[in-house]
């Protein structure tokens, strides 16, 4: 590809646009531990939820969909859209019990919860755990999307990639903090929405493809993997039940309160509870997730599998991608990098905002992941367990050495990953079997610390029990079973544990509900303990029928838009307008639902 002086000169605006105003935060950051890891509790909904949508808008992310698209169809994708299910709920049922609680970062929720040492071990082992290992894992896959975007488009080895991308991100994650973060998140959504929505437009017009209507014609004469039609909304349930089973029905069923993922956490978790806990109200704290669940499963979805289905027609084979790209690594080559390759298309100056997109995909995720694993490692492990006591500004510098650290472990993951697709199957594997736990929690009392430390270790053991069995050559399992069966031994162990355990201290009980007020009868043991009202005593905003409403309402909005779109750009007018209806309906109904709840929180 051939990068021209505007191309050049619109990368270098974009970057300057950025990340110079995020400079300004320095000072900010620089107060204390609160300004840097949560911006002062002081964010507002909107800039909240534009951070969250940013976020999870990684250079990951097109290729990831452009993976499951060429492997599994369209519908393939509902291995992620399921998780609606899990951001609609925490939006109505746990935004703003996260606010109440005050904590800085959602693992001292765990000292807060639970009591005695085994409070404090679950903390500082999911410090380590989730800010070091997972967090490294995840940055890792962002970075071999990075990688494979570097090759395509200038040659880069991986090295070179990742040494050009982390001078940025490192910089400006120890320099600027959350709030930093949160402005550069803002500015480079936009260039990311438009570099993708260019991607999209040159890819169909492309002469081989014939626009929309060339491309839907084309792609439902390809004969899909096992018969499927690569457009289809759905699986096909009567011929293709496996698949069906795989890519829709384990997901909507299992899959999204079962596995913790970041971004769509059962209960929320992650970087999404730090933009929750970074916001100034209750009511701010729902407003930021709910922005954030309608742009990332309705506004960003539809650029990136247009140009996947646009690839099946211009690359329908890996080796089609080889031939026209033979400088590229072939170990890079998979299914997900056809994505990457679809950038021939854009003329001069796009090219340009597409990759200035790319560099602002890749550094919004990174600057987050940076961020929210340092607030872990220093906040709940450092500062907990090593160095009590010590001044802010030490504190400050180990934030920032700890952020260096990490992408420096993260680089070197890197080098061991493959495909976008496997990466993610990593992630949910890795995450499985804990998410119902995660969810009941802040509901029922008698949940303790030693159910956290059974679920952790129950899922673990059999995960390894999985992999020797393979390496033995004994019973084969499906990733569907593995999972089904990883969900039952897990659950078993952390019920027994509940009910056969140590309790938490009373005490320590009554000060949470007296914070938090969690509604419903889970607590009503700890209410009598605490003198309180046996039936109820719901803090302002809590309405369970109303928030099983809002949930209900909040998942049909986004899957009628988000399928009216689709619907849309396959020019099947019909079912968009149909569609574009029941997103209406349901539209006004979430609309009632949320002033009902903002009008008792009033």
């Amino acid at each position: 590809m051939t990068i021209t002086w505007l191309d050049w000169l619109i990368i270098a605006a974009s970057l300057v646009v950025c990340f110079v105003p995020a400079l300004y935060y320095g000072k900010h950051a620089s107060k204390d531990l609160t300004q840097f890891f949560v911006s002062g509790r002081s964010v507002p909904w909107w800039l909240a939820g534009i951070s969250m949508v940013a976020t999870t808008f990684s250079t990951g992310t097109p290729l990831l969909v452009t993976d499951i698209v060429r492997r599994q169809g369209v519908a393939g994708n509902w291995a992620w859209w399921a998780f609606a299910l899990t951001g609609v709920a925490t939006i109505f049922f746990f935004a703003q019990l996260w606010r109440r609680s005050g904590v800085m970062t959602d693992l001292e929720y765990y000292e807060l919860r639970y009591s005695g040492r085994a409070a404090g071990a679950v903390r500082g082992f999911r410090a380590v755990y989730l800010g070091l290992f997972f967090n490294v894992l995840v940055m890792a896959s962002v970075n071999l999307a990075a990688c494979k975007i570097g090759g395509i488009l200038f040659g880069f080895t991986m090295w070179e990639t990742l040494a050009v991308s982390g001078v940025l991100s490192v910089v400006f994650a120890a320099h600027s903090g959350l709030w930093g973060v949160l402005i550069i998140d803002l500015i480079q959504l936009g260039f990311m929405m438009a570099a993708v929505i260019a991607a999209a437009y040159f890819a169909v017009q492309a002469p081989v493809v014939g626009g929309l209507a060339g491309l839907v014609e084309k792609v439902s004469a390809m004969p899909g993997p096992n018969g499927l039609n690569y457009l289809d909304f759905l699986p096909d349930f009567s011929n293709q039940w496996t698949i069906a089973v795989a890519v829709f029905i384990m997901p909507i069923a299992v899959q999204w309160w079962a596995v913790w993922y970041p971004g769509a956490e059962p209960g929320g978790g992650s970087f999404i509870a730090q933009r929750m806990l970074a916001s100034k109200s209750e009511r701010d704290s729902l407003g930021a997730v709910l922005l954030f669940n309608f742009g990332h499963y309705v506004l960003r979805p539809w650029p990136w599998i247009i140009t996947a289905l646009a690839s099946l027609v211009v690359f329908p084979t890996l080796a089609d991608i080889q031939r026209e790209f033979p400088r590229v690594d072939p170990g890079l080559v998979n299914h997900d990098i056809a994505y990457a390759a679809m950038m021939k298309f854009l003329p001069a100056g796009f090219l340009g905002l597409m990759i200035a997109g790319m560099i602002a995909a890749h550094s919004s995720t990174i600057l987050t992941l940076l961020n929210w694993g340092g607030s872990y490692l220093v906040h709940d492990c450092y500062r907990r367990f090593l160095r009590p006591g010590a001044s802010e500004r030490h504190y400050i510098v180990v934030a920032r050495v700890a952020t260096v650290l990490l992408f420096v472990l993260s680089c070197l993951l890197t080098m061991m990953l493959e495909s976008a697709k496997g990466n993610f199957d990593i992630i949910l594997q890795v995450g499985a079997g804990t998410g119902l736990l995660y969810l009941l929690r802040w509901y029922w009392w008698r949940i303790t610390a030693w159910c956290e430390i059974a679920a952790m270790v129950s899922s673990f053991a059999i995960s390894v029990v999985f992999f020797v069995f393979e390496k033995q050559g004994g019973p084969v399992f499906s990733t569907d079973q593995k999972l089904l069966l990883t969900v039952a031994f897990t659950t078993l162990c952390w019920v027994a544990t509940a009910y056969l355990g140590p309790a938490t201290d009373p005490a320590t009980l009554v000060e949470f509900y007296r914070r938090v007020r969690p509604p419903g009868p889970g607590w009503t043991a700890v209410r009598r303990l605490a003198g309180l009202d046996t039936a109820g005593e719901a803090a302002p905003g809590d309405n369970i029928p109303l928030a099983l409403a809002g949930w209900t309402l909040g998942c049909a909005v986004i899957w009628a838009a988000l399928f009216a779109v689709g619907s849309f750009c396959y020019g099947r007018i019909g079912t968009a307008l149909a569609l574009t209806a029941v997103f209406a309906v349901t539209g006004i109904g979430l609309l009632w639902v949320l002033r009902q709840l903002w009008k008792t929180e009033a």
